[in-house]
């Protein structure tokens, strides 16, 4: 037994956690940077270590199969532990860092607070790189994956592992050209109501917050378009008499630069608090103390502008 264990190539493991994370050989040998063929060979000595198919065909994808499912986690919690004995610790002088960092986030807090991340960064860490990654339109666990480091904005993770530091707390406002009707006279829920909106939503909803309020009162808002970014929505209010929506505090900056203006909208809407999300597994890593460092000074010089 001793002398069998002494033979197992501990690189299948890695090779293991990547083919039940995709599902796909061709997949897993793409995330390794492998090829097709030597992923193929690999699934094949791991089908002969453990003794399991692993993974089979059905129609065009492959499955898992119960054995595959039930060591799924533990694979994955044994790479994770490879990686954190092995991988060289970040140092804590951020001018000899030199790594890439993903910030996952919507397109209102990386034009708010983007410029000022990157420029801070550029002076204390000039090896650093900041990657900017827009949110999807379907919840995907990034943090969790591995995809991004650190999330902002409104957080509502599932994942009861991930680590969630509170920032601020925000409201919505309307936003509108200068000139624009609204602006003649007080703002009444009638008048904002019956006044056309331009969504911005990642997932394309017509409806959402505001509606729900405006119902309250029967009345409902003629929603004339939806778009994925904040900054596609300013740009569609700059030209029209369309109201659009963005955070008071932190997309003051940007709506000032456009020239715009914001209204307080008369309806009872619920607050929204701003924070930032990592994975326990860089709760210690000094690269990332820095960026949460780094993120939070800038968030609070971005809101009390």
């Amino acid at each position: 037994m001793i002398a069998r264990n002494a033979n197992i190539d501990l690189n299948l493991l890695t090779a293991l956690d990547a083919l039940l994370e995709e599902e796909s050989v061709t997949a897993a040998a793409d995330r390794l940077g492998l090829s097709g063929p030597a992923m193929s060979r690999a699934l094949g000595r791991i089908r002969r270590t453990i003794g399991d198919p692993v993974l089979v065909r059905a129609g065009r994808r492959m499955v898992p199969t119960p054995r595959a499912l039930e060591i799924r986690a533990e694979v994955r919690r044994l790479v994770e532990a490879a990686h954190g004995v092995l991988a060289p610790s970040a140092p804590a002088d951020p001018a000899r860092l030199a790594r890439v960092f993903t910030i996952n986030a919507n397109d209102l807090l990386v034009t708010a607070v983007g410029p000022g991340l990157v420029a801070r960064a550029a002076r204390e860490a000039p090896q650093v790189v900041l990657r900017f990654l827009g949110e999807s339109h379907v919840d995907v666990p990034m943090l969790r994956d591995g995809v991004a480091d650190l999330e902002l904005g409104v957080i509502d993770s599932r994942e009861p592992e991930i680590r969630t530091e509170e920032l601020f707390e925000d409201r919505g406002v309307a936003v509108v050209r200068e000139g624009h009707p609204l602006t003649a006279a007080k703002l009444t829920v009638r008048r904002f109501a019956d006044a056309p909106h331009i969504n911005f939503t990642r997932r394309g909803r017509l409806t959402g917050p505001v509606d729900e309020a405006l119902a309250e009162r029967g009345l409902r808002r003629k929603v004339i378009a939806t778009v994925p970014t904040f900054a596609a929505s300013l740009m569609m209010v700059q030209d029209t008499d369309a109201v659009g929506l963005s955070n008071e505090r932190i997309g003051a900056a940007t709506v000032r630069r456009l020239g715009l203006r914001t209204l307080e909208i008369p309806l009872d809407l619920p607050s929204m608090t701003m924070a930032m999300a990592w994975h326990p597994r860089q709760d210690a890593d000094a690269g990332h103390l820095w960026l949460r460092g780094l993120v939070r000074q800038v968030m609070a010089e971005t809101v009390s502008e």
